[in-house]
């Protein structure tokens, strides 16, 4: 066994972390490997930085959520939202789960197709969908989610022109309780917007409205919310049958079900706070019961359900660059993980752990990645144990929009590897060079 290194006493004033009546008690775990697979060997094969995907977590969690729904309700069908992680062998494993592909962009739409998913299991969301995009989705038979008024104008042009119907559905904005109310995106209920959609849907030949679609915000911790947006699309579809004697296909309830990532500011840590997926699924099939609709009528319920379905999948790796002492007498921690790898930083506070065994000895440190950006700060005060350089740290849940909404920005991204089912690593996108640039960028002659 490795002999622990001796480290000096330190007294310091307590900036991170809150103490009990008992006092400040800190105990932070090593995650020296994964699945398997030791964290440093990892990165001597694969290099540093270094993201790590299961396979295992992303399916267990995709039918732990499915089953919290299926059992309590008769028609259920996950879409996977490819924003929040479009690496093709992600997308794969949630299709091989039985997933439907969730788009908001025509390259979100061309990945899907590539990826083999059929057009018609394809739901084409979003505020911006050009002219040729729409009648391309229109034509394959993908179910349209339509945003505004002026789409919905530009559809029935569209259909003019084509032998096919539409198969449109509306996103619906709505004061749900929860606090900001998202109201940019679709058409809003209170004030009759919805309705009024509908009705013009409805009087229009060239589309069939199938479904009804609302988004009510992202990391939703409150259930109670869902409850409400779930009974205020039944009583449209209840609407719309009385009227028009038509009946809606699905209700799909979007996504923003939140993780055990702690937001910034939060008071509590999210894995004691975040909803388990039987509080959210009573929620929403619980309204969907007790509303007016028939028993023979229930819609499907459709889920776009992202960021809980990946996140605890997804691990980033990195590797200890140096040690300094702030002037407010902090202890700094440099690490070759940056915001430009690590997006998400932004929001959360993340879980942050040694990559190797250490002693019960921590301070406040701050740790902070390598950009020449003053930003570049992974967690602003944290208790941490002293870590050479050449070390490795693992942080947890990243999986989701950490691989959309990284930025090329001062260093190359790094590889991206999947530890299969089988337990053998795959690397599923490969680290940046200069010739990935080379590739794409042109130099006119006259600079040459």
């Amino acid at each position: 066994m490795e002999k622990l290194r001796y480290e000096r006493p330190v007294i310091n004033k307590i900036q991170s972390g809150l103490p009990d009546k008992f006092g400040a008690k800190f105990a932070l775990e090593s995650k020296t490997e994964i699945e398997g697979h030791l964290v440093k060997e990892l990165l001597e094969e694969f290099g540093s930085p270094l993201y790590v995907i299961s396979e295992n977590t992303i399916r267990n969690t995709h039918r732990d959520l499915y089953q919290a729904f299926s059992t309590r309700y008769p028609k259920v069908q996950m879409a996977w939202s490819y924003k929040t992680n479009y690496l093709d062998a992600v997308c794969q494993i949630f299709h091989h789960e039985g997933s439907w592909a969730e788009v908001v962009s025509w390259f979100e739409y061309e990945k899907a197709l590539n990826n083999g998913v059929d057009p018609k299991k394809i739901i084409f969301n979003g505020p911006h969908k050009s002219n040729d995009e729409l009648q391309a989705s229109i034509t394959n038979g993908s179910l349209i989610h339509i945003d505004h008024f002026d789409e919905l104008y530009q559809i029935m042009h569209i259909t003019k022109e084509l032998s096919v119907k539409a198969k449109v559905a509306i996103r619906i904005n709505m004061d749900t309780g929860i606090y900001p109310q998202w109201e940019r995106f679709g058409f809003n209920y209170e004030n009759g917007e919805a309705w009024n959609a509908i009705n013009r849907i409805m009087q229009c030949e060239g589309m069939e409205l199938v479904g009804l679609h609302t988004h009510i915000g992202t990391y939703i911790m409150s259930v109670s919310g869902y409850s409400v947006a779930a009974a205020k699309l039944a009583e449209l579809a209840v609407r719309t049958d009385r009227k028009f004697e038509h009946k809606i296909r699905y209700i799909d309830m979007g996504g923003g079900f939140a993780t055990s990532n702690t937001l910034k500011g939060a008071y509590l840590p999210g894995t004691d706070t975040c909803p388990s997926f039987d509080d959210y699924a009573e929620a929403i099939t619980g309204a969907l019961f007790t509303s007016e609709i028939r028993p023979e009528d229930m819609p499907m319920l459709i889920l776009e359900t992202g960021r809980a379905l990946i996140d605890d999948a997804g691990y980033l790796l990195g590797t200890v660059v140096a040690n300094k002492r702030m002037a407010s007498g902090r202890r700094g921690m440099i690490i070759d993980i940056g915001v430009n790898h690590l997006f998400t930083s932004f929001w959360y506070e993340h879980v942050i752990m040694p990559g190797i065994p250490v002693n019960t000895d921590s301070e406040d440190t701050q740790i902070c990645g390598p950009l020449c950006m003053n930003i570049d700060v992974i967690r602003q005060a944290v208790r941490f144990p002293l870590l050479q350089p050449g070390d490795p740290v693992v942080i947890e849940r990243i999986g989701a929009y950490n691989m959309t909404q990284w930025m090329q920005f001062i260093t190359y991204r790094p590889n991206v590897v999947l530890i299969g089912a089988d337990g053998e690593t795959y690397v599923i996108r490969e680290k940046e060079n200069i010739d990935t640039f080379k590739q794409s960028e042109r130099v006119p002659d006259f600079l040459k």
